[in-house]
């Protein structure tokens, strides 16, 4: 587990957050009638949060929306928002839909009457007209690119950022990855021999799009630049990950 406290500064409401992992998720695991099954491939959302799914007519997902009464919670859906680069404890956030499916033409639609969103801040209730008006981050569907691509082609930026976190949350850090980005900041994952913490850079201005965002970034860099290295980097420079 982390154990790093920081200060979120900029950071999604929990409604915008909660409807971006929607967005996201590829699969998403439905607990009806005592059932349980791993969807994949199977949903899509639409703009007022409604959950639409895709299943097979054998599927016991459909005879429980069939018996359900209408109108009353019958089914709980989960998501988790994986991060993109490998790191300790991939599972950033996970989201709660509980509610009820009704049956239009050949898919259910699942209509939340409940909304939990759990960060490693604590699990917060969404309300469920701001879950309905929210829209996902503009950033979301591109993130897994633009952090694998990070990662895998710009390590030396991502030690340059280092230099704008304070020296104490890099004490005996052995790697630090790119974690999450979103139109607010780029989140940073320091881990330790034993542990990781995490580290949020707040961007001057909201990112509307991958433009914008590598204005953002650029910005950064350029007052990493300016700043002095860490101690703890040039002492891992000089002796290596332990």
């Amino acid at each position: 587990m982390g154990d790093d406290s920081h200060s979120w500064t900029a950071a999604p409401a929990a409604a915008e957050r909660a409807r971006s992992v929607l967005a996201a998720a590829w699969s998403c695991a439905v607990t009806a009638e005592g059932t349980r099954e791993e969807l994949v491939g199977a949903h899509s959302v639409g703009e007022d949060g409604r959950v639409l799914v895709e299943v097979p007519e054998d599927s016991a997902l459909l005879a429980a929306a069939i018996c359900a009464p209408r109108g009353e919670p019958s089914a709980v859906l989960e998501f988790a928002d994986v991060a993109p680069v490998p790191v300790r404890d991939r599972i950033r956030a996970r989201l709660w839909l509980a509610g009820w499916f009704a049956v239009e033409g050949d898919r259910l639609v699942f209509t939340p009457t409940r909304v939990v969103l759990r960060q490693p801040s604590g699990a917060v209730v969404v309300d469920l007209d701001d879950f309905a008006a929210a829209v996902p981050d503009p950033l979301t569907t591109a993130e897994a690119r633009l952090l694998t691509h990070l990662a895998d082609c710009h390590a030396d930026a991502v030690g340059r950022l280092t230099r704008l976190v304070d020296s104490g949350s890099l004490h005996g850090a052995v790697r630090v990855q790119p974690l999450a980005v979103d139109r607010h900041g780029l989140t940073l994952r320091i881990e330790r021999a034993r542990a990781y913490g995490d580290v949020r850079l707040a961007f001057h201005a909201p990112a509307d799009d991958v433009a914008q965002l590598t204005e953002r970034m650029h910005i950064l860099l350029g007052q990493a630049s300016a700043a002095s290295c860490p101690r703890a980097l040039q002492r891992q420079r000089t002796d290596g990950d332990r």
